[in-house]
């Protein structure tokens, strides 16, 4: 029964993802929609709005992230699901856990996509490899001399409010 309502509700946000994503193919944009739900009830939703924007970062989901935490005032979406329409990208999946969403639900994968140049499956494959095998030059060139700290980082510290519990 439990297993039942689950798979009923992953349905419900994936079909609304799925009629998100034809919309936005017939309004000339890319076939991605996605949906960020909290305890059952839609928080936000996006479609890729790459080709409108001439933003390569306007994805589906990182725009339903985007709205959801301007909606909620926080950057903190634990307890969210995001329903997407197609296999969410690294960046996609890497901003979701930043924003600490618990749980990603796609219709359809990276091989459903591929023959329609729409996988990101090697680009995936190309980011688990060291940097130095990468197709991307990608450097550190340290700015700090031995035993010194960053100063952007420790003037962010100190503007933090104490930890919870701490005596400072």
């Amino acid at each position: 029964m439990i297993n039942d309502d689950k798979d009923l509700r992953d349905r419900r946000f994936l079909c609304e993802a799925i009629e998100l994503a034809r919309a936005n193919v017939a309004n000339g944009g890319r076939p991605f929609g996605a949906v960020l739900v909290r305890d059952g009830a839609v928080l936000a939703t996006g479609v890729n709005e790459i080709a409108r924007s001439h933003d390569p970062t306007a994805h589906a989901e990182l725009l339903a992230v985007r709205a959801a935490s301007q909606k909620l005032g926080s950057p903190d979406l634990s307890g969210c699901a995001v329903y997407a329409s197609g296999q969410p990208c690294p960046m996609c999946m890497a901003a979701m856990r930043l924003a600490g969403v618990r749980e990603v639900v796609y219709a359809f994968s990276n091989d459903d996509g591929a023959s329609f140049g729409l996988s990101t499956a090697a680009l995936q494959a190309e980011l688990s490899l060291p940097h130095a095998e990468q197709s991307m030059i990608i450097r550190h060139q340290p700015m700090l001399a031995p035993g010194s700290e960053p100063e952007p980082y420790a003037a962010w510290k100190k503007r933090q409010p104490p930890a919870a519990g701490s005596d400072a």
